[in-house]
């Protein structure tokens, strides 16, 4: 049984390290490719469509430590990672034939708009694929948190969360084969079981503004159109 019906306004967050493939770093061609059919077809459907695209796969702020990197200036670092995956999927989502707009919370004339809210909407409204990069524009929050933030600023239905495994689960599923899958949670189980697939700022902000999240594996052909069109697929995190 659907959840809630089709969706018809969402923000998907895609993690960086989904877009390295079996190579761990960097833009895996085939990947990006395959993420842009599916969400092609996701818009085709009629869904107003949004998205927001980590940089894990190039930089993660956090790493910059290692490196002897001031954590604010990685994380800006880890922030320009973000445009740079996200003029890849750009790229990839205007060959496939969808419209879209980049806008980016750090300026960037020459290769993104700025984040405006209005103007977001307005993208949304007329058709196109709107792609956040740069996070929130701020050190020390993740694109988890960018993404709950965004998606409440467009007004969206819901927060999908694309991930490589099938939603969340009592231990990591890649190191524990006997972990269970969770059919849905609620905030406040997420947040006391220290679940780790989103950080706790980005739970408790969807929490505080009752906003659900559906995290579930996007590597399934075709499984973002099951979401959208609210098949029961992954986890509901909810009140």
């Amino acid at each position: 049984m659907p959840r809630a019906g089709t969706y018809h306004r969402v923000l998907l967050k895609i993690s960086g390290e989904a877009l390295a493939g079996a190579g761990g770093y960097g833009i895996d061609q085939q990947v990006l490719v395959g993420f842009a059919a599916q969400l092609r077809d996701v818009h085709a459907a009629g869904c107003e469509l949004a998205l927001v695209i980590g940089g894990g796969n190039i930089f993660r702020g956090t790493a910059g430590g290692a490196l002897g990197i001031d954590r604010a200036t990685g994380d800006y670092m880890g922030m320009l990672a973000t445009v740079i995956n996200a003029l890849a999927l750009q790229d990839a989502l205007e060959k496939c034939g969808a419209e879209t707009r980049l806008l980016s919370a750090i300026e960037i004339k020459q290769v993104a708009e700025p984040h405006i809210r209005r103007r977001a909407v307005r993208h949304l409204e007329k058709g196109r694929i709107v792609i956040f990069a740069a996070g929130t524009g701020n050190p020390f929050f993740t694109t988890d948190t960018g993404a709950a933030l965004r998606a409440m600023e467009i007004g969206a239905e819901v927060l999908l969360k694309g991930t490589r495994v099938d939603g969340v689960y009592d231990s990591d599923p890649e190191k524990f084969p006997e972990a269970q899958l969770f059919d849905r949670v609620t905030y406040r189980e997420f947040l006391h079981q220290n679940l780790g697939v989103m950080d706790a700022t980005a739970i408790s902000l969807c929490q505080d503004n009752k906003l659900p999240i559906v995290v579930f594996n996007m590597s399934t052909p075709g499984n973002v159109l099951k979401v959208v069109c609210g098949e029961a697929i992954g986890t509901l995190v909810s009140a």
